[in-house]
């Protein structure tokens, strides 16, 4: 069976390189390589698509894809420790061959955020969809098709923040605000200590011909999103992800489903306008 037409069937991929991302070593973030070229094209995704993950006799486990298609040759995953399968990833070594079915599910809405200023927000180990966002929107060639761009990331703790190399990088850009926020700093810390929202509060981004994306712990998104609304985003500019609930990834299991939509096909990229209108997920 060939994955190109099969969606059940993963590609074949290589861990050319493994980074462990935090103190308690705990998430892991997989670079991965295709064995065949011809899979490579065929995976065609956009920032905020997932993808299945799979170890032969374990099992298989969605994770966003934390890779700008800009950034060729390669996928990046930032994998939590949390189980069966996740558990047998971080086990691997790089040279070892995995699968990857997808790309799978709806991407965050590139074409509209276009011309637009973008505010992004994101918590803990979600940020690896907005890090692809914020890739894709400053790589060469596609900086001048976006308008101011706003980062807030928080971590519980310093040890926690992923991508630590990358984030001083933004900070060093004159064409990215990248605020970065601890809940608690240690002794070694000099930068922000405050909760994502109270942040977001204090940095007061402006509204007027802006999107936000936003994408953390169920708690995070709960204390921000009234705060979203007191800064004036509209539910129809506010774009949240829902990648915690997938399972199977292309609409068979049922796992996913919020009211009348599945997540992994109608999803996992929702506006807060249409998850307004669904069960409550926050």
């Amino acid at each position: 069976m060939d994955p190109i037409t099969n969606p059940y069937v993963p590609y074949p991929v290589r861990i050319d390189e493994v980074t462990i991302e935090n103190d308690e070593r705990d998430l892991k973030t997989f670079k991965l390589v295709f064995l065949d070229p011809e899979h490579e094209k065929a995976f065609a995704y956009t920032p905020g698509q997932f993808a299945e993950l799979s170890v032969l006799g374990k099992g298989e486990c969605p994770i966003g894809i934390a890779s700008s298609p800009t950034e060729e040759g390669y996928l990046l995953f930032t994998v939590k420790k949390t189980g069966v399968v996740t558990g047998e990833l971080h086990s691997l070594a790089e040279g070892k061959v995995i699968g990857v079915r997808g790309p799978l599910g709806k991407p965050y809405p590139i074409d509209r955020m276009k011309g637009k200023n973008v505010v992004i927000v994101g918590g803990g180990f979600a940020f690896t969809t907005l890090r692809a966002l914020t890739q894709y929107m400053i790589a060469d060639g596609n900086r001048s098709e976006f308008g101011e761009i706003t980062v807030i990331y928080g971590a519980r703790s310093p040890g926690e923040l992923l991508y630590k190399e990358e984030l001083k990088a933004w900070e060093a850009r004159d064409d990215l605000k990248t605020i970065i926020t601890v809940d608690k700093g240690d002794d070694a810390w000099k930068g922000r200590e405050g909760f994502v929202p109270t942040v977001l509060e204090e940095v007061a981004p402006s509204s007027k011909d802006a999107l936000m994306a936003v994408c953390g712990p169920p708690i995070m998104i709960k204390f921000t999103l009234p705060v979203v609304e007191k800064l004036g985003f509209a539910p129809s500019d506010t774009i949240l992800s829902l990648e915690m609930r997938m399972k199977c990834g292309i609409g068979k299991c049922g796992r996913c489903n919020i009211g009348n939509k599945y997540v992994c096909k109608d999803g996992p990229v929702f506006t807060l306008e249409e998850l307004n209108v669904l069960p409550a997920e926050f």
